[in-house]
């Protein structure tokens, strides 16, 4: 029997560790040498690419001295914490990558607690000890204190430490040494990660991820945990919610590389790939024929955000996407929690709405950023917390908010924060930045990105993990400006736009088409205003002075997805097509929105 070693990599956002996969790759010689590979090879999603980080865990695995090595690249961002709490599962160790000057940030510590909760056996990566201001004694010491203070066993504190710089293809015992190569790492994986143990019976596989494929269909991914598995065989599917489904394995696969090599029989302890099963889900146990016997299902943290998903109903509806109906946005979201195990759907009184429970606003984001590629035209209310009820009292989420900013910018960044009911925890200086901690409830983190961005000159650096469900810390004050409001469909000029610049920010260039209700802009003041942006000039014969002045228009804002779910009130939508993001009031007309404020006040 070949010897194995499955590792996953944890890290937080930007730490290296999709760089490193590549190094190890191109180490254990997995490309021809005259074969061309890019960069971040695993990071092979459009999505992923644009925003430089990962979002779904990866399967690869290499031959290195005659030991399998099979990697599983994990996402370092919280709000897809459930898709590392998953994969887990199916690793006997952990690399740990910490940035060796930023040291172990909030996720770091999220994706750490659940490692050392399964019992998993850690190797730290400092990496990026090629910077300038790097303190890699430093973080070793506050890996060790985390772990301690997380719980960790003798044998896990007792973990291998190997210095190096992913990015240029070295790690080694010393930091101030460089070595030639990353074959130090590998050997300390060899050596200090077990192998998986052999439990010989009846086999057991807990499905953890979901594979596609447009020639065979779903294919179930998961880690063998006892017995061996035969191509052909009759299985029972042990249901997470309980049940049996009788069913019989068409292929196996294993992970060859970065694909996959069809194969008669997969041995205990291996991750494997199922196609020709029926109905699965995460969760299931592909078990014994005759006596099946499920695994426990994965326990996954709840959700802490809801947002109203619904159709496209604007004057624009059905203009630049394929898929409109509402049966196509039901049969969308109720595909992906299939895979998606921390989103959550549900129906509403409306045959057209859906209330979509997920992670944090990027968790959301993403989703309706991979609709809107696949010709999906929507429209998403405000994201809102969910807020529970324990022992007559209200509860909310409260997250541990980290934030590096310049020491000068540092009291405008705790003011914000403290605004929206946010406790500071901790306040030291980390090398030329100060490092700043806070327990604030996840209401008011919404929209205080971009506050802090543009309070920061762009400098700060933002990240939050969910902490618990604490008791209902009051009101937090809102958005503080109203919006300019399109007055009737058509085109926006800039003439008109020119004459409106003095009562506010505008949102759209000109020559733009808009319609009647859409949101093109923030008023100066707290109320909304309805402006008119489609006047053009009048043209008479008689000349004045003055009269041909050019319009000096100041740039437009252009919203991110994020940004746009961010800003919008209750009584507004952001409009989601393939081509376009708008924002709009619930409401089109003037006089519905009048008589809706008056119902409210009376």
């Amino acid at each position: 029997m070949q010897e194995i070693r499955n590792i996953a990599i944890i890290a937080h956002v930007d730490h290296g560790k999709t760089t490193l996969v590549d190094k190890i790759l191109h180490q254990c010689q997995l490309f021809r040498e005259t074969e061309e590979t890019q960069e971040l090879i695993l990071d092979n999603n459009d999505l992923e690419r644009e925003r430089g980080i990962t979002i779904l865990s990866k399967n690869v695995s290499v031959n290195y001295k005659g030991v399998k090595i099979n990697i599983i690249d994990t996402p370092g961002h919280a709000d897809f914490g459930g898709e590392v709490e998953r994969v887990l599962n199916m690793a006997d160790g952990v690399l740990l990558l910490v940035d060796a000057f930023e040291g172990a940030m909030p996720q770091t510590r999220y994706v750490l607690s659940k490692a050392i909760a399964l019992g998993k056996k850690p190797i730290l990566v400092i990496n990026k000890v090629d910077k300038d201001n790097c303190r890699p004694e430093e973080v070793q010491e506050e890996v060790f204190e985390l772990m301690f203070n997380l719980d960790a066993t003798e044998d896990q504190l007792e973990f291998e430490t190997v210095y190096g710089s992913a990015k240029n293809g070295w790690m080694g015992a010393d930091w101030a040494k460089p070595t030639e190569d990353v074959t130090y790492l590998l050997d300390k994986v060899v050596d200090a990660i077990p192998n998986p143990p052999v439990i010989e019976g009846a086999v057991q596989m807990q499905i953890t991820n979901i594979d596609f494929s447009k020639y065979i269909g779903r294919i179930a991914v998961g880690r063998i945990t006892r017995g061996n598995l035969k191509a052909n065989q009759p299985i029972s599917l042990a249901k997470r919610e309980g049940g049996i489904v009788k069913s019989r394995i068409k292929e196996l696969f294993v992970f060859d590389g970065l694909g996959k090599k069809k194969i008669d029989e997969v041995q205990c302890g291996d991750l494997c790939a199922i196609s020709g099963l029926d109905g699965f889900e995460i969760g299931d146990t592909v078990t014994d024929f005759e006596n099946p016997e499920g695994l426990p299902p994965i326990h996954i943290d709840e959700p802490t955000m809801s947002m109203l998903f619904t159709i496209n109903n604007s004057p624009f509806f059905g203009k630049e996407g394929k898929f409109v109906t509402s049966r196509h946005l039901r049969e969308r979201l109720f595909k992906e929690t299939e895979k998606n195990l921390a989103l959550r759907v549900e129906e509403t009184d409306s045959p057209d709405s859906y209330m979509v429970y997920g992670r944090g606003v990027m968790h959301l984001s993403v989703l309706i950023e991979t609709m809107r590629r696949e010709g999906y035209e929507l429209q998403v209310g405000k994201p809102k917390v969910i807020i529970k009820e324990i022992d007559g009292r209200k509860y909310e989420p409260v997250e541990i908010l980290a934030i590096d900013v310049p020491e000068n910018y540092s009291g405008k960044a705790i003011e914000l924060v403290t605004q929206r009911k946010g406790d500071m925890t901790i306040m030291e200086p980390k090398g030329d930045l100060m490092h700043l901690e806070f327990e604030i409830p996840s209401r008011g983190i919404i929209g205080l990105r971009t506050n802090i961005l543009n309070a920061t000159a762009g400098e700060a650096i933002m990240t939050h993990r969910f902490k618990e469900f604490e008791p209902w810390k009051g009101p937090i004050p809102g958005r503080n400006k109203g919006t300019l409001i399109v007055l009737e469909s058509g085109t926006t000029i800039p003439y008109a736009l020119d004459k409106l610049q003095d009562r506010g920010r505008f949102f759209v260039m000109p020559g733009v088409p808009v319609y009647e209700g859409q949101v093109i802009g923030e008023n100066s003041r707290d109320n909304d205003l309805v402006v008119n942006v489609t006047r053009t000039k009048k043209l008479t014969n008689m000349r004045s002075s003055g009269a041909d002045d050019k319009a000096k228009l100041a740039p437009p804002v252009i919203f991110s997805l994020e940004e746009a779910m961010e800003y919008i009130d209750e009584d507004e939508y952001v409009e989601c097509t393939p081509e376009s993001i708008r924002l709009r009031k619930i409401l089109l007309k003037e006089h519905e929105r009048k008589r809706a404020a008056n119902k409210a006040l009376s």
